[in-house]
């Protein structure tokens, strides 16, 4: 199975199922001499942990992470990184029932059709389980550009969205509320939304907004390697995304050229950001402002009509231990995603620098 690497410059292989062992990962292109925080590496994944709150999984798992090479006496020695976070609360038995049976919007036919075999418990590789490892190398990522702020919150859960622009927002408030959304009113209706369609066995989607500052001029490269398309490829790798948005986004379909141009004034700003922060595939300096939409969650407590491997029609109410919401755990996610992406364009960028 190929596909499990990300990265030119700087580059990250992750490894593991749900329910193994272990999940890890190797973190290669490291410069040496940097200075690694292992706390606030651990502290970036605590924020991603199951069990964190009572509107996420009830799987209680400490992902305690461990380092087995590239760093000594505090500091990356420019080897690989290799690390791994033991699985300790999988319960196995409840997906026994899944061996023959596929979830519907899940990986199990498409994975049984590709394969001819598969983990299906708790759906071994396609699991968000994995999203963890892109955490660590995204908290390590980060370290290469202390200068690059990167700030996800969550914007959406299902029909209640934030109206307010994220410039009049309080972003020191994103993890004063567990559903990890900075405005105070939406949060309290989002967390009792997100309880509403736990009751109800059933699930819900929104959207995780993304603002970058810091960023130096030129990151990214014009044609295939974008910095848009790098970062939309991250965005989309993760579990449950749908959709990617950056700047105006879809809107701009609508709007006209001399609306939608950012004029340049003094000292080479832009006065609007509707390119979100990135033209001709190159970050222009200005703040880069994303937008992710995650799916509601697949396994649900629902009744649903689906098929066993031998095509007959089966009923399933899914078993086992899932978010009603998977948007407040994936903010961290998404944030790794992009300084990992950032970081690996950051390297390459170096030899054109004067």
């Amino acid at each position: 199975m190929p596909g499990n690497t990300i990265g030119q410059s700087l580059v990250l292989t992750t490894y593991g199922e749900s329910h193994g062992e272990q999940i890890g990962g190797i973190l290669d292109g490291m410069p040496s001499g940097i200075e690694v925080d292992i706390a606030a590496v651990q502290n970036a994944l605590d924020r991603r942990r199951p069990g964190q709150s009572h509107l996420t999984t009830d799987r209680n798992e400490v992902d305690q992470v461990r380092f087995h090479s590239g760093v000594f006496k505090g500091k990356t020695t420019g080897t690989p990184i290799a690390f791994s976070i033991l699985n300790k609360d999988h319960q196995s038995k409840d997906y026994a029932d899944l061996d023959k049976v596929y979830r519907p919007s899940h990986a199990d036919y498409v994975y049984d059709a590709k394969y001819g075999h598969r983990d299906y418990r708790g759906g071994g590789r396609s699991s968000a389980r994995e999203t963890a490892c892109r955490v660590v190398g995204g908290a390590l990522a980060g370290l290469l550009m202390p200068e690059v702020q990167v700030r996800a919150w969550t914007s959406s859960v299902g029909p209640i969205e934030i109206k307010t622009n994220w410039q009049h927002l309080d972003l020191t408030q994103i993890e004063a509320h567990p559903t990890r959304c900075p405005d105070p009113q939406a949060a309290g209706e989002m967390e009792a939304y997100i309880e509403h369609v736990r009751e109800e066995k059933d699930s819900t989607g929104g959207t995780v907004t993304a603002v970058i500052t810091g960023v130096p001029v030129g990151l990214g490269e014009p044609v295939f390697d974008k910095l848009q398309a790098d970062l939309a490829k991250a965005m989309l790798s993760i579990n449950a995304v749908k959709g990617f948005e950056i700047g105006s986004g879809f809107s701009a379909a609508a709007m006209l050229g001399s609306q939608h141009n950012d004029e340049i004034g003094k000292n080479f700003q832009t006065k609007t950001n509707n390119a979100g922060g990135i033209v001709g595939g190159l970050s222009n300096g200005a703040p880069i402002e994303l937008k992710v939409a995650f799916k509601p969650v697949a396994t649900i407590g629902k009744a649903q009509e689906t098929v066993n491997s031998q095509g007959e029609k089966v009923v399933l109410a899914a078993k086992g231990r899932h978010d009603p919401c998977v948007v407040p755990r994936a903010v961290p996610i998404v944030e790794a995603m992009i300084k990992l992406v950032l970081a690996d364009h950051y390297l390459r960028n170096i030899k054109y620098t004067r």
